[in-house]
């Protein structure tokens, strides 16, 4: 077999995945895509419930105690684990 046409072939078949990697993929976008529009379309997301007035959340309470174990086992961590 000559270079110049073992070569041909190669290119042929570079030519040839590559088409076919192109083709898969821009198969995969569009599926997905018509996927997620059925989706939206059969099971839409609840509507967010309406804010009344000013009201704000009530802020969560902090307990000191458990923020003062937490401070100590990060510190103690930290300094068993120094490089």
């Amino acid at each position: 077999m000559q270079d110049t046409q073992l070569l041909n072939e190669g290119l042929a078949l570079m030519g040839l995945g590559m088409g076919f990697v192109f083709v898969f993929l821009t198969v995969l976008v569009i599926v997905t895509t018509l996927m997620s529009k059925a989706i939206g379309r059969f099971f839409p997301e609840p509507p967010a419930p309406a804010a009344t007035g000013n009201r704000r959340p009530p802020a969560p309470r902090q307990d000191d105690d458990v923020m003062v174990a937490i401070t100590a086992a990060v510190h103690r961590y930290r300094r068993r684990h120094r490089r």
